[in-house]
């Protein structure tokens, strides 16, 4: 059986972490995702995906994550069917997320000092590339044939 889902949307509320009784991590979100199409001279329709993260990726997802913000989910679809107070049959439908990545660059203002980032500038011992010049390749004399594929 395949069951996989793949997600890109934006947040409609910062996540919020909560715990079980057995003390395991958990968060819920809503992504609002666009669909691919509209009909001509109307608006695109936007779902609202219910996501439910447990464990470490619940306690990655409320520290790093906000409201607004691009998120990519990966994970699977989950229906649990309940019976609510006044004694109905409801179903729901959520996304059990496997792993949540950012989607989109940080912007100003997300986040504390302790978001991991990525740094674009070289480092002191990593050689620019803007120092190579064509005189530092030579080309490789040999036949063909003797490569092994």
């Amino acid at each position: 059986m395949l069951n996989i889902v793949a997600l890109n949307g934006r947040l409609t509320a910062d996540p919020e972490l909560r715990y079980t009784q057995s003390n395991i991590p958990v968060t819920t979100f809503t992504l609002a995702v666009d669909r691919n199409f509209s009909r001509q001279g109307t608006e695109k329709v936007t779902d609202f995906i219910n996501i439910v993260a447990w464990r470490q990726t619940a306690e990655f997802v409320s520290r790093y994550f906000h409201k607004g913000q691009l998120v990519a989910v990966q994970g699977s679809l989950q229906v649990r069917s309940y019976t609510d107070k006044d004694g109905n049959n409801r179903r729901v439908y959520e996304v059990v997320a496997d792993q949540v990545h950012f989607a989109e660059a940080k912007r100003d203002g997300y986040g504390d000092s302790a978001q991991p980032s990525y740094n674009s500038a070289p480092s002191q011992e990593a050689p620019s590339f803007s120092s190579v010049d064509a005189g530092d390749f030579e080309e490789i004399q040999g036949a063909d044939d003797d490569l092994p594929f």
